[in-house]
């Protein structure tokens, strides 16, 4: 075994720490007399890759959709349904650019999730009419988007 440190080891690695950043508030919606959301943080946000720490709220239906780019979600705590999959702690999930998942639904505890996306995250719908049944059936009102600080060079698409 060489013995030898290479100086230039972990020179481009890049260190931080999830308290290093702030969360955006992506999604909103009113259940009853309370408002869920979810919530990330980003912590690396460039043109190769997206990678962030989400949390989301106690019943929190995020619609079916696709990505733009492959995409992996690891469920950390928590528990969600994805269509009438459950996705208990420590579920991985790979999605493959431009396939289709959903919707989902947070656990009662809500859920705690790492994600990345490899390339161009913004998301597309997916069965649109089932998700607004889905949301009406519950006594789910979808409500305006929060704003989010992106990327200069990456315009906001999720009113599509």
């Amino acid at each position: 075994m060489d013995e030898t440190v290479d100086p230039n080891l972990n020179k481009k690695a890049r260190f931080t720490h999830l308290d290093d950043f702030k969360w955006q508030e992506v999604r909103r919606q009113q259940h009853g007399d309370r408002t869920a959301s979810v919530r990330e943080k980003w912590m690396e946000f460039s043109d190769k890759y997206l990678s962030l720490y989400a949390e989301w709220d106690a019943g929190m239906v995020v619609r079916p959709h696709g990505h733009n780019s492959n995409h992996v979600v690891f469920v950390l705590d928590g528990d969600m349904m994805c269509g009438d999959i459950h996705c208990p702690a420590g579920t991985h999930i790979a999605l493959d650019k431009g396939d289709t998942f959903g919707p989902f639904i947070a656990g009662p505890d809500g859920v705690k999730l790492f994600e990345v996306m490899m390339g161009d995250p913004r998301s597309f719908p997916a069965n649109r009419e089932d998700y607004e049944k889905l949301l009406a059936d519950k006594g789910i009102v979808p409500l305006p988007n929060p704003p989010i600080d992106m990327p200069t060079w990456l315009k906001d698409t999720r009113n599509n």
